[in-house]
């Protein structure tokens, strides 16, 4: 079984900055993937950014330019830091990682959230 387990989130003002941690745990092998997702209140599920287990990244437009994904893969660890943060970055952020089980079994998982608030 893996875990995933946010933190870092909280009340911030429009300008500010945040840094949210991931931090997977359990039978993990390897890891493929980390990813940031986010939803705010009546909207879908939206990618925030991505990063693999070679470094490569990939952010929404929205993203670009004002937040950096990073990953210790010796901590089983990814971030998330955001920075000029908007009120339209509001909403509850959730880590999603692909791992390879110490089963051999892929698993795609995600944690339980963690609330970004920006006020104006």
């Amino acid at each position: 079984q893996v875990q995933l387990v946010e933190s870092g989130g909280g009340l911030v003002q429009a300008g500010g900055s945040l840094r949210l941690s991931c931090a997977a745990s359990g039978s993990i092998f390897t890891i493929s993937h980390m990813g940031w997702y986010r939803q705010a209140a009546g909207k879908q599920r939206e990618l925030v950014a991505l990063i693999t287990n070679a470094g490569n990244t990939n952010y929404a437009d929205s993203a670009k330019g004002r937040f950096t994904i990073s990953r210790d893969n010796a901590r089983n660890t990814a971030y998330l830091q955001m920075n000029s943060l908007k009120p339209d970055d509001t909403a509850v952020y959730y880590c999603n990682a692909g791992v390879l089980t110490t089963s051999r079994s892929t698993y795609i998982g995600w944690g339980q959230g963690t609330q970004v608030t920006v006020s104006s």
